[in-house]
């Protein structure tokens, strides 16, 4: 993007934000006189410049700070030594903990206070990325950009069409954004004027989902699926796969009427707290359009190998290439691929191998939902259970494969290489009650620890995150994967139907999960699930729990399908046993265990108010139409 964005700079159009405070301050800023808009917008390369500057309010949440949190559902626990992360607050009902003034740390990305886009600056740019703050910034941005598109007169139809399409999307995109976390928003669509007081109301969910819709369709129908196939794409040919295309717009077409769907987002717009059937039918078809594309090999896009799911998240050795490779639909930038070894690379780790403390745990009660290797779920932990052929014993034996690329268990061995005789003893993981890898402050509290996105040689021994590694982190927004959960959600609920589809794809809900699992290699979805849509929902939201693991879903599925507030979803545990047997240290999942429990760490005390985030005291104050979620 480089050729493009240097022209941001040459046409004067960056816009300092440093010192605004406020949603207000983004929307009604003056005209700056030194941009000369027929110079700015009058061709291709110049409006490209400009347009590219939306890309870097994408906020790369995963290495926004020097540690990060993305994760607050039930799923993940922060290590007692680190509680000045949101998801703290959030275990303690403090949801006011996004904003930058309950947040001292500034270890947040939904809001911070010296917001920026620039990229000269790795080490203190990397953490002025906001949400709340890119949000209004695009929107105004994009507003000035759709405004003077006439002004583009130098361009061939094909140019004018990838500028549109690029504005409409992120128009979209940021309204979605701020949607699913505060609910319906006023749609900014149109430049404020400087002069005049804000007044636009807030819209009902189903309104602003409305609008958001309407401009991802016309993006979708606008961009191409692949830039390097345009005469446009070929000044950049290889370099555009960040770029905003057709998939990425259908995608977050067929997600906003999904949630628009939802139990919470339609209980807001209607008092139901059903599904809504319409919405879901939109969802279904615009997914539907994307898989029949991706399917037919019109695309770039597939499903990685097992073996190589992890390029998802992170590439090693590979001279900081980007994650994603094939299954990435939406990413964001990166400003340096080395921002990962400062802090993400070492913040799953416990001390006794790691260089720092390990700072975010995932649950047992969570990791419970990495079933068997059957397809079918565990029942109970603690008990055997013939049907799934779970062995309370044996508890890591014959699990869905999954889990042996996400987690660290007992037994797993974790430094590869040369270590100190008399420290041999923490090769493997001792995740057993007593254990040196736990630890309530650093170490593993909970009885495991996550490998997601890490190599496990990521350790002070192995040193997988050294510079000469080259390792990359950067967890995606959106994957292929998730685009066919969403499809299977929305298809069975639009139906009422386990096997409810699209009118323009051939596969139905259950098909999509069955694609999902063969990928992993689990089994499919057993035929005692498939009898309706209520059947079949447990697995399919057990489905996005392990598919979408820790990337930062969980928490808004919880919310959109009112389930934050209910139990088993408010507690977060720990398990505990003891090891028996010879220990195998070859494959920790033949390990033998006994007294095997789980015990609460956590209760969430939440009510209703807390399916909303509670939106800022002065900018509510503004003016009525722009009022305060329930109960903040």
């Amino acid at each position: 993007m480089k050729k493009y964005f240097k022209v941001i700079f040459i046409t004067g159009v960056l816009w300092s934000s440093t010192s605004l405070l406020s949603c207000n301050k983004y929307l009604d800023k003056e005209e700056q006189s030194n941009v000369s808009s027929k110079e700015a917008f009058k061709n291709f390369i110049n409006f490209q410049g400009y347009t590219e500057e939306l890309y870097n309010c994408v906020v790369n949440f995963s290495n926004n700070y020097w540690t990060n949190s993305w994760n607050w559902g039930e799923d993940e626990i922060t290590s007692t030594a680190n509680n000045f992360h949101f998801v703290n607050k959030i275990d303690q009902g403090n949801f006011w903990g996004w904003q930058r003034e309950f947040d001292g740390w500034g270890a947040g990305w939904m809001d911070q206070g010296d917001f920026t886009t620039r990229n000269d600056d790795v080490f203190a740019n990397r953490a002025f990325r906001d949400l709340w703050s890119a949000a209004w910034f695009g929107l105004r941005k994009i507003s000035l950009g759709l405004e003077n598109i006439d002004k583009l007169t130098e361009a061939t139809q094909e140019e004018k069409n990838l500028i549109k399409g690029q504005l409409l999307f992120f128009r979209g995109w940021f309204h979605h954004r701020l949607m699913e976390y505060f609910g319906g928003m006023p749609y900014i669509n149109y430049v404020l004027p400087s002069d005049e007081k804000l007044r636009l109301p807030r819209l009902s969910y189903h309104a602003c989902a409305d609008l958001a819709a309407a401009d991802f369709r016309e993006a979708a129908d606008l961009l191409p699926i692949d830039w390097d196939n345009t005469t446009a794409g070929k000044r950049t040919l290889g370099k555009n796969q960040l770029r905003i295309n057709k998939i990425m717009a259908l995608a977050y077409l067929g997600k906003n009427y999904l949630w628009a769907g939802s139990p919470l987002m339609n209980f807001q717009s209607t008092g139901s707290k059903a599904y809504h059937a319409d919405y879901c039918k939109k969802a279904t078809q615009a997914f539907g359009e994307l898989l029949s594309l991706v399917e037919s090999g019109q695309t770039n896009y597939t499903l990685l190998p097992m073996a190589n799911i992890h390029l998802n998240f992170y590439t090693t050795g590979q001279n900081w290439a980007m994650p994603g490779s094939t299954e990435a639909i939406f990413r964001g930038p990166y400003i340096d691929a080395w921002v990962s070894n400062w802090g993400t690379s070492k913040q799953y780790i416990p001390l006794e191998v790691g260089d720092g403390d390990l700072k975010f745990n995932p649950t047992a009660n969570y990791v419970d939902y990495y079933g068997m290797k059957s397809g079918l779920p565990i029942k109970d932990i603690t008990q055997s259970d013939v049907e799934s052929g779970y062995n309370a014993e044996y508890p890591w034996k014959d699990r869905d494969p999954r889990f042996y690329k996400d987690i660290i268990f007992d037994g797993v061995k974790v430094v590869q290489g040369n270590m100190p005789e008399k420290e041999e003893v923490d090769r493997h993981a001792n995740l057993y009650t007593g254990g040196s890898y736990r630890d309530i402050r650093t170490g593993s509290q909970t009885g495991y620890v996550l490998r997601k996105f890490i190599p496990l040689t990521s350790n002070k021994y192995d040193q997988a995150y050294s510079y000469g590694t080259n390792l990359h982190i950067y967890v995606p927004y959106m994957r292929l994967a998730d685009v066919y959960l969403m499809y299977a959600e929305a298809a069975m609920m639009a139906s009422n139907s386990a096997t409810g589809k699209a009118d323009n794809y051939s596969r139905t809900a259950v098909d999509a999960i069955n694609i999902v699992r063969d990928r992993a290699g689990a089994g499919h979805v057993d035929s005692k699930f498939l009898s309706s849509a209520a059947a079949l929902l447990p697995e399919l939201r057990r489905e996005r729990a392990v598919e979408l693991s820790f990337e930062g879903h969980r928490f808004n599925d919880l919310r959109r399908w009112l389930l934050l507030t209910e139990a088993p979803y408010t507690v977060k545990k720990a398990v505990s046993f003891d090891r028996v047997g010879v220990f195998n240290n070859q494959d920790p999942s033949q390990n033998r265990v006994v007294n095997i429990q789980e015990n609460i760490i956590l209760e969430r005390k939440f009510t209703n108010k807390h399916y909303w985030l509670p939106l800022k005291v002065r900018d509510v104050s503004m003016y009525p139409e722009f009022y305060q979620n329930p109960g903040w």
